[in-house]
């Protein structure tokens, strides 16, 4: 006499592998490389919240919140409440990224605005071509579209 387990419908479709290792995991799916990346996906979409609820707060050079901020103080202000840790300036904050295309990017990561390599600032892609960042002087947190073609896209991991 031979134990049988039994596997859902859906995860024989899956594959036997996938089906096998849910039975012997008592039914929890693993996929290699996935829990990373969907874990980075929830704390970038954190940080854009945290972005978001900072709508308002005047720019101010070298802040880094909770009441002001510029642009690259915003970014750290609201990936540190989300959980992850970023160095201070755009620039380094570039550096700290993996690096994606625009037709990969997603809501949650670091807009980069460049002239050549210098990058000059910093916001949070927010979907639809916008993003959320403190953008100056006299100015204050807002959404708004991206403005230029000279930008590059970073994520955190």
């Amino acid at each position: 006499m031979t134990a049988r387990t039994s596997v859902p419908i859906g995860l024989v479709r899956a594959g036997t592998v996938s089906a096998l290792a849910a039975a012997t995991l008592g039914g929890t799916l693993l996929v290699p490389g996935f829990a990373p990346e969907a874990e980075a996906a929830a704390v970038s979409v954190r940080a854009l919240k945290v972005a978001a609820s900072k709508k308002g707060a005047p720019y101010q050079w070298g802040a880094v919140g909770p009441r002001r901020f510029d642009c690259s103080g915003l970014t750290l202000y609201s990936f540190k409440r989300a959980g992850k840790q970023l160095p201070r300036t755009a620039a380094q904050q570039y550096n700290h990224t993996r690096h994606v295309k625009a037709s990969a990017r997603r809501r949650g990561d670091l807009v980069f605005f460049h002239a050549g390599s210098h990058v000059y600032h910093v916001g949070i892609y927010a979907g639809h071509g916008r993003i959320w960042h403190s953008p100056k002087t006299g100015a204050v947190v807002r959404l708004e579209r991206i403005w230029t073609q000279s930008v590059s896209y970073g994520r955190v991991h």
